[in-house]
């Protein structure tokens, strides 16, 4: 089966195919971080006119890939996103399956990120994918991103279950806000990370951490990035400057503290066969590293999404689409915030 997929939730405009026999066989991303960079975070108007003009050419060098004959389904991110780049990517999406008279599904967006790193796990061997995704349920995953951060419970019939949630902030937030405050260019993520690795020690700046997982299901950025200001309020550029590496480092280890600490926590109250952590955060080292021990110490496997499907892709919107497909009746009656993959009318 393959599986033609868009995603248009935020600034990338991308489109992929997933061939249930090989994996992801075509795929193909336009950023638009340079051009929302002079903004100092993205429009939404500008993403919407982005996508309009990016999906024309994008689906010109798939169709050089894969014959559109081939192609058996049509999937697309409904949500969550900004709701003009949606509009747009499920408009677009509609009328490539209305020309290629092929049915469409509507693919929740975390959903996609959730089951991202399976993909690997599908590609090294996909006649035994089935039989070696039962092994790895019930799953505990971990979505990090820029505007989302999950820590989700997903049983053996894949029904999911929140286990926490940002109350405010998302890590990417923190992240990319907190490196506005330091006079970095957005995004400022992958930046506060590079500064970090230069600092010569850790804990000179106390930054809070956020609550314990067993005193409410939630996570919490927006007191760090206060904590954040409030420093910066007292140092003069000069200071800054000295002692950038260390601030980054604290800065980074608070984010990070707070998601491996629920993480751990949540594994020691519940049994789990396997780890995933996902989002465009996950491409963070310290955050990989800390999660990869927390799974080592469970004696459970990690499953990480390659970097290049951390970030908003259509490859794992396309493979959630399959992965939904395979799913009993029970798994598909879920809440709407989670939801599998829905068909949708074709006009």
């Amino acid at each position: 089966m393959k599986i033609f997929a868009a995603e248009s939730s935020c600034d990338e405009s991308a489109l992929a195919v997933f061939d249930s026999g090989r994996g992801v066989v075509a795929e193909r991303v336009n950023t638009q971080i340079a051009l929302h960079g002079q903004f100092g975070g993205v429009v939404p108007d500008l993403a919407a006119r982005e996508h309009l003009a990016n999906f024309p050419a994008l689906l010109e060098d798939i169709c050089r890939s894969v014959d559109p004959a081939e192609i058996d389904a049509v999937a697309v991110t409904r949500g969550p996103g900004l709701a003009g780049c949606l509009a747009l990517g499920i408009a677009y999406a509609r009328a490539v399956a209305a020309a290629w008279g092929k049915p469409i599904a509507a693919v929740n967006h975390l959903r996609g990120h959730l089951f991202s790193p399976f993909i690997p796990v599908h590609e090294e061997d996909p006649a035994a994918f089935p039989r070696r995704r039962a092994a790895l349920f019930p799953h505990l995953g971990l979505v990090v991103s820029g505007g989302n951060t999950l820590l989700v419970s997903v049983d053996a019939e894949c029904r999911v279950e929140i286990l926490a949630q940002t109350v405010d902030d998302a890590a990417g937030e923190a992240f990319d806000k907190g490196a506005k405050l330091l006079g970095m260019p957005y995004p400022g993520g992958a930046l506060i990370e590079k500064q970090a690795r230069l600092a010569r020690v850790r804990g000179t700046f106390a930054f809070p951490r956020g609550e314990n997982l067993r005193k409410g299901a939630r996570f919490s950025f927006s007191g760090l990035k206060t904590s954040l200001r409030y420093r910066l309020e007292k140092m003069s550029d000069a200071e800054l400057a000295a002692a950038l590496p260390e601030i980054c480092a604290d800065y980074q280890d608070a984010i990070v503290a707070q998601l491996a600490g629920k993480t751990s926590a949540a594994l020691r109250e519940r049994r789990f066969a396997s780890l995933g952590v996902s989002g465009g955060v996950s491409n963070n080292g310290a955050l990989r590293e800390a999660v990869a021990e927390i799974a080592a110490k469970s004696g459970i496997p990690l499953l990480a999404a390659r970097p290049r499907h951390t970030g908003d892709n259509a490859a794992m919107i396309a493979f959630a689409a399959w992965f939904d497909a395979q799913l009993p009746p029970p798994a598909r009656a879920l809440p709407v915030s989670f939801a599998p993959a829905l068909t949708i009318d074709v006009p």
